[in-house]
Parts: structure tokens; C-alpha cells; sequence
């Protein structure tokens, strides 16, 4: 069966009931409850069996039929983000402060219409699918968790896609190699002594030292890394202090840093740390710095990607592929499976000039996209599935 088959059978009003309806309750990384039960209600109604992965996640496993081998994974996010909705729609999110600004809902949507019409497909392909509907991306959760327990073990590719509201209606972004940076979080913690500030050689001022810090990181950019390699260092918040005549006992900051070599990671890890500790011992105080590492860089394998991008021509004229849609410093942990097994993360293009609001950035409260997206979306993860279990030969 052709791969625009497939897409032809994937009803948009599905598609776009199931998207609103996960749109009206979204749920915070790793408190995805209600949504993990809307995907297992709609896999049963699939006849797929699944499993949980952790507390939210959900693993379905589909059979074909027919005699052959091989093993694919199809990954969807599904947490939403602590942003207030300021869509005036029908659909709009019921809970106030949480929202679906980063189009997992429609990622969720487009996986399920795959899997929904594979598995009424499944007499005409062997092997096995699996769907990995993953929480806690947001905050770089839920991925190690498919990967430890096992739910890529023998696979032999690995596809997602992202909503991308940079790209018009029709248009996939599928680019071999580097897509993504590295992302990684940073506490610093400076531990100082209060006094008097009319008496600060008596004490050790951490807001001090915290605003001395921060301006260095800022320069550990512009002199001590390749104008021509992308870094960010980035503070997004500082606390400290209790009241205004008083030198603060201790502060602390919060921020990230983007990168797109392993080298450079570890080396930007190296300055922060060094950098903290010692402008702290200058002011008479110490600091500690604490990482969380999110998610390594985001790299397509160059023939899994050649390979999307032939399913994705397949699937009408219409269908444009770019493939060297620019770098993002943004991040995601479909990272965590690319370095497991050959894979592609596709961006599948929601705007629409007709519709301004579909041009809006993601992780903004009046993010939304063109729901003609969720067909061909959930056609590419279909197509992709059923290419590589009867067809790779062919490309």
C-alpha cells in the first residue's frame, strides 16, 4: 500500500477532535494523567496494547501481520507549559496557566491518527511498531525512561516531528545532521555574611558577588569562545537579599546554556564553575554550582533523513521539503533516542498567512496552528512506519 494511501484514509475530523479536546486539559511535565488515559483509551480503541513508561508515559506496541521482521518507534511529546492561554477559542485551554503552547497536543493527535490507521492497516505489513508517547520533554524528562526500559531495544529507526510555526502549510523541514543545541541548566548558590551596609567590611555581600558573576558569564562568550561556533549563556533569574540597608547573607541564579558540541559543552561547565567560585572568593564568600543536564545536541542521521524526505514527497504534489532549515539553540530530548538508533526528528510546517495567529512563535500564549497540519503529520508517521517495514529497499 502507498504511503499517500495511508494519508488519504487519516480523517481530519479525527484528527482535529482529538487535538481540541487534548488542547482543553493540557498537564505539566510528568502530571500528564488524563492525557496518558485519552492516548490508552484511543489505543484500545485501536486494538493496540500498551503499557505505561513511568508514571505518564505510554508505550503501544503494534503487530503486522504479515511475515517479515524489523522494528520502528514513532515518538509524540504530550506535556503542555505554565503559560496562561490568551486564545479566545472554543477550544481553548480550561486550566488556568498551563497550556499546549508548543504543540505537543497536535503531535499527540497526529501520532494516534498514525497509529490508528496502521493498525487497521496491520494485514499488510510484518513487523513491529512502536509509539512512544513521552511526558516531561518541557523539562528534559520522560525519554530516558523509554530508553531504560527497553522500549528502543532492537528497534531500527526512530522518528518524530514538531510542530513548526516558521515554516508555512505543507512545507516538512527535515535537515540531516546537527538540528538542535545541547541544553543544559544551571544553580549557582552564593553563600555570603550579612552586615550592615554602613559596615560592609564586616560581612560578605552574595548579591554582590551574584551581579559580579552574572556579568562574566555574559563575557565568558565574547572572549573566550568561537565567534563562529553558536554558545549561549544565559541568567534568566536572580534572588537575593531581605531588605535594603543590609548586605545580602546569600543569592542565588538560574539559567542555561546552549551549545552544539560535546567539547564545548564540557568546557563551558568548566568556566561557569571556575568563574563562580572564584569571583565569590574575591567578595568574601563561596559558591556552588549545581547542573542539570536536559539534552544532548539533536542530530538527524543523514540516511534516515534522505529517507524521510522521500516518504514525505510521496505523500501529495503539494508537499515541499526543505532540508537545511536553519539551527535551532532551542532543544529537544527526541535527542536521547538519536543517539540509540539511526533516527530523523522532522518540522512539520502549522502556519498559514490567512490565519496571522498560526505565525505566532511556540511558547507564546497566543500560539496556535493550521490543523490541515495534523493530516499530513500523521500521514508522515504513518508512512514512514509502513515505508520501513515493506518498501526501504526502494530508496
Amino acid at each position: 500500500m502507498g504511503m499517500s494511501t495511508y494519508k488519504n484514509q487519516i480523517q481530519k475530523e479525527y484528527l482535529v477532535s482529538l487535538r481540541r479536546e487534548l488542547h482543553r486539559y493540557p498537564e505539566l511535565a510528568l502530571k500528564e494523567t488524563r492525557t496518558a488515559s485519552v492516548i490508552e483509551r484511543e489505543l484500545d480503541s485501536f486494538g493496540i496494547p500498551h503499557s505505561r513508561i513511568g508514571e505518564t508515559g505510554v508505550l503501544g506496541v503494534l503487530h503486522g501481520e504479515q511475515e517479515g521482521r524489523g522494528i520502528v518507534a514513532l515518538r509524540a511529546d504530550i506535556d503542555a507549559l505554565p503559560i496562561q492561554e490568551n486564545n479566545q477559542v472554543e477550544y481553548r485551554s480550561r486550566t488556568d496557566g498551563v497550556m499546549h503552547a508548543c504543540g505537543h497536543d497536535a503531535h499527540t493527535a497526529c501520532l494516534l491518527g498514525a497509529a490508528r490507521v496502521l493498525a487497521e492497516n496491520r494485514g499488510s505489513f510484518g513487523g513491529e511498531i512502536r509509539f512512544l508517547f513521552q511526558p516531561g520533554e518541557e523539562t528534559g524528562d520522560g525519554a530516558l525512561d523509554f530508553v531504560n526500559e527497553g522500549a528502543l531495544n532492537g528497534a531500527e529507526r526512530v522518528f518524530g516531528l514538531h510542530c513548526a510555526p516558521d515554516l508555512p502549510l505543507g512545507t516538512i523541514g527535515i535537515t540531516p545532521g546537527l538540528n538542535n543545541a545541547a541544553v543544559d541548566l544551571f544553580r549557582i548558590l552564593i553563600y555570603g555574611k550579612s552586615a550592615h551596609v554602613s559596615t560592609p567590611q564586616l560581612g560578605a555581600d552574595a548579591l554582590y558577588a551574584a551581579s559580579q558573576i552574572v556579568t562574566a558569564i555574559q563575557g565568558l562568550v565574547t572572549r573566550r569562545t568561537s565567534p563562529v561556533e553558536p554558545v549561549i549563556l544565559g541568567v534568566g533569574k536572580l534572588r537575593a537579599g531581605t531588605t535594603y540597608n543590609a548586605l545580602a547573607e546569600d543569592a542565588e541564579l538560574e539559567g542555561t546554556t546552549r551549545t552544539v558540541s560535546q567539547q564545548m559543552r564540557l568546557q563551558v561547565h568548566q568556566w561557569i564553575d571556575q568563574t563562580a567560585e572564584q569571583i565569590a572568593a574575591l567578595s568574601g564568600a563561596t559558591a556552588q554550582v549545581l547542573w542539570t543536564d536536559v539534552t544532548p545536541a539533536l542530530v538527524n542521521d543523514p540516511q534516515a533523513s534522505r529517507e524521510a524526505a522521500q516518504v514525505a514527497k510521496t505523500l501529495g504534489p503539494d508537499v515541499k521539503v526543505i532540508t537545511d532549515r536553519p539551527l535551532s539553540l532551542g532543544g529537544d530530548n527526541f535527542a536521547e533516542y538519536l543517539n540509540c538508533v539511526p533516527g530523523c526528528y522532522a518540522y512539520l510546517g502549522t502556519s498559514n498567512p490567512q490565519h496571522p495567529e498560526t505565525q505566532i512563535s511556540l511558547h507564546n500564549g497566543c500560539f496556535n496552528l493550521d490543523e490541515d497540519a495534523l493530516v499530513l503529520g500523521a500521514g508522515l508517521y504513518a508512512g514512514y512506519a509502513n515505508w520501513w517495514l515493506t518498501g526501504r529497499k526502494t530508496i
